[in-house]
């Protein structure tokens, strides 16, 4: 275990310890369960390019995999994979079939209403993806904000809250996965797709006759770990080890690995 993070993970173990001697009503933090079992279960929807993937041999690959496996090692635990619909994954996570969702979720205030949030890991946006017969007419989703124009995304994210929220005069049509959305576009079932920029650019580069992709994000949005709430000391670990992954080169090699190279796609395709 690295020992900066052995110390991190200690000192807020005798922290806990301190606080629920002190306070009957402390609830128990889940890094004294992560220690004990011996694994840190992560919960993540595989399907969202490059974040996180299932294999055409059946395993989970992606960015926030890696991240998972590196914080689970940092950790001296075993790393846990844990697959679930996102419709259920908060769910999941306050009834402890994970211990953390690590699945490129948008910090919200709703959000943030049933979990907390460790600071942002990285930050993405909003981008379009366009049917090629409308090329050079759509340069921004303003342009799409008419009601000869069917636009797609998926149910349930913010790339739907966004469509609702910045297109509202378009008929807009949700889908249970982004797969499914993005397939009317391809088909030429709908004019435009509305989904996180990362998934945008690299469907666009597989898919070059079938979508245009309109690359300027028109939202901002900072993606974080989330856990259950009222426990200080795990997310205290969190920022923590977040900051140090990002300062010693950690998050940039993960990060170059899987946003700035492609050689992972023949495994998912």
């Amino acid at each position: 275990m690295n020992k900066r993070i052995k110390s991190l993970l200690t000192g807020a173990l005798v922290s806990y310890a301190a606080l629920a001697g002190s306070q009957a009503v402390a609830g128990e933090s889940a890094l004294e369960k992560i220690v004990d079992k011996g694994e840190l279960k992560a919960c993540f929807e595989a399907g969202y390019m490059p974040f996180e993937m299932k294999t055409k041999d059946g395993r989970f690959i992606g960015f926030d995999l890696d991240m998972a496996k590196h914080m689970a090692k940092s950790l001296g635990v075993k790393f846990v994979p844990v697959n679930t619909a996102w419709d259920g994954i908060i769910p999941a996570l306050q009834t402890n079939k994970c211990d953390i969702i690590i699945s490129g979720m948008t910090v919200t205030a709703q959000r943030n209403l049933k979990v907390n949030f460790a600071d942002p890991y990285i930050v993405i946006g909003q981008s379009l993806l366009v049917s090629p017969k409308l090329a050079g007419k759509i340069k921004s989703y303003k342009d799409l904000n008419n009601p000869k124009y069917t636009i797609t995304s998926k149910l349930g994210t913010t790339g739907a809250q966004a469509a609702k929220r910045y297109i509202p005069k378009a008929k807009l049509d949700l889908f249970e996965t982004e797969v499914d959305a993005v397939l009317q576009v391809s088909n030429g079932k709908a004019d435009a797709f509305v989904y996180d920029l990362p998934y945008n650019a690299i469907y666009a580069s597989q898919h070059q006759q079938q979508v245009i992709h309109v690359d300027d994000p028109f939202t901002y949005e900072p993606l974080g770990w989330a856990i259950r709430q009222d426990d200080p000391n795990f997310l205290n670990v969190l920022n923590n080890y977040l900051r140090q992954v990002k300062g010693d080169g950690t998050y940039q090699r993960i990060y170059d690995k899987w946003f700035k190279s492609d050689k992972w796609l023949k495994q998912v395709q």
